[in-house]
């Protein structure tokens, strides 16, 4: 399969690499120092990606002096763009006043955004850090201690970041053992400690539970699961998961990087009516800055603390709550807030147009495309859309696991293809992941589905 698209691929490198002579000689200036020229590896797209000069809005501009059109918006975080004059100019004011830069000592900032966030998404305590990887292996590591068991329930496809409790069924590899670790150098012991159960199906889980529950520690899920699936939780099966998780004295953990402030300014879990043990915060709530935070019940979250004996060594790092940080956090939150009736009805139209300007984008060249990320029963509306080609043109793709499986959908043609294709239309995105912002607008929404149509143009006489 994967040779399949190897001439097509040669084509669309070459052409992308032509018009874009600045940002390739930057590449290679980056392989000199750092591993594969970049920090984190899905930025890193072959033959190279593109160096951003400037970004504001719903675009980012290139080395080569392209506007490019982009829906990654910083891994889901921009809410309100690139560079929102809300969050910008709060900053400078801070630097511009000798403030902002690091302390290492607690100050009055910090127990306001904690006031805040803590309220939006109905916790009794919140504990800041500053990524949602850390988040998650913070929660994980309080679920193990609190109930004194081992084993980590996941989601088969679900992206909880690079730590240990996380790294397993996260990709789909074809043969007997479709669901394993995602690295090298992990204790041997972690496959055993991860059982996965499929997203969206109540009987699996009710089956795992029947099998571990005893020793189940937490299932750990995201209500809207992201890793380029962007596929909502059915109100029956997160309903399961709390009732499951309940009965057999194990935590249930919503992992809401994503999700949270995404739908509404305040957490998912809430407009499902279910409240979680522990809940993953980042991205959005960061408006840009590294924040993360794990928040939640404050018996669980106290044995981080000298009350629960300092069992949990939840020490965020240097840079938690970072002055800069906590003012960014702070002023999102406080806008979205503000703004909730605003915001998130239009960015709910803006998502549907989106989803279908994708879809008969494709179409109208004869290549079938199925996008996830419609909102659910609980959700009103979804801003988030996420591409595949499913191998069956009436297929519908509402199970992560399915997004990866080549039985399943072309995922080659979504992973190597795409994004060359898309780029050639200056649109930026990544794995077919599209994140609207609020300074999307609806001409935008029409020019990507015209970069569609050209994309379907380039693949149909290869598929």
């Amino acid at each position: 399969m994967k040779d399949r698209y190897a001439g097509l691929v040669e084509e669309l490198s070459s052409a992308y690499a032509g018009r874009c002579p600045r940002s390739a000689a930057l590449d290679q200036r980056a392989r000199a120092v750092m591993v594969d020229g970049g920090n984190h590896g899905v930025r890193l797209n072959r033959p190279f990606p593109p160096r951003v000069a400037d970004a504001r809005g719903a675009c980012v501009g290139d080395a080569d002096g392209h506007a490019l059109l982009d829906f990654w918006q910083g891994h889901f975080t921009n809410l309100l763009g690139h560079a929102p004059a809300v969050v910008t100019e709060a900053l400078s004011e801070a630097f511009a006043a000798g403030r902002g830069l690091q302390l290492g000592i607690p100050d009055e900032l910090t127990v306001e955004t904690a006031e805040l966030v803590s309220a939006r998404v109905h916790a009794e305590k919140v504990r800041f850090t500053t990524s949602g990887t850390l988040a998650t292996m913070y929660a994980v590591m309080l679920a193990r201690v609190f109930t004194g068991r081992r084993l980590v329930v996941k989601v088969a496809g679900g992206w909880h970041g690079a730590q240990p409790w996380t790294l397993k069924g996260v990709y789909f590899h074809p043969g007997p053992e479709p669901w394993t670790l995602e690295s090298e150098g992990l204790p041997a012991h972690i496959s055993d400690e991860v059982v996965i159960a499929r997203f969206n199906e109540p009987d699996e889980l009710v089956e795992q539970f029947r099998r571990h529950g005893d020793e189940i520690a937490c299932l750990i899920v995201e209500p809207f699961a992201g890793a380029g699936s962007f596929m909502a939780a059915s109100p029956e099966y997160l309903a399961v998961a709390r009732e499951l998780t309940e009965r057999h004295g194990a935590l249930l953990v919503f992992d809401e990087v994503i999700s949270a402030f995404r739908f509404c300014a305040g957490d998912l879990g809430a407009l499902y009516g279910i409240r979680p043990d522990l809940l993953a915060l980042g991205k959005i709530v960061g408006g840009g800055m590294p924040v993360a935070a794990v928040a939640g019940r404050a018996d669980v979250l106290a044995l981080s603390g000298k009350e629960g004996g300092d069992r949990v060594t939840f020490t965020g790092g240097t840079y938690s709550a970072h002055p800069a940080s906590m003012l960014a956090a702070r002023t999102m939150v406080s806008y979205l807030v503000e703004h909730e009736a605003e915001i998130y009805p239009r960015l709910a139209v803006l998502g549907d147009k989106l989803r279908l300007a994708v879809e008969q984008g494709f179409a109208a060249e004869g290549v079938a495309v199925h996008c996830s990320g419609a909102p659910s029963e609980a959700m009103a509306g979804s801003s988030l859309a996420a591409l595949h080609f499913p191998h069956d043109a009436d297929a519908v793709v509402d199970r992560p696991h399915e997004g990866f499986d080549p039985a399943f959908c072309d995922v080659a043609l979504k992973e190597q293809v795409l994004q060359l294709a898309l780029l050639l239309e200056d649109v930026y995105t990544l794995f077919g992941s599209f994140a609207l912002s609020t300074a999307h607008t609806e001409a935008d929404i029409e020019r990507l589905g015209a970069a569609c149509r050209a994309a379907a143009r380039r693949i149909r006489p290869h598929r």
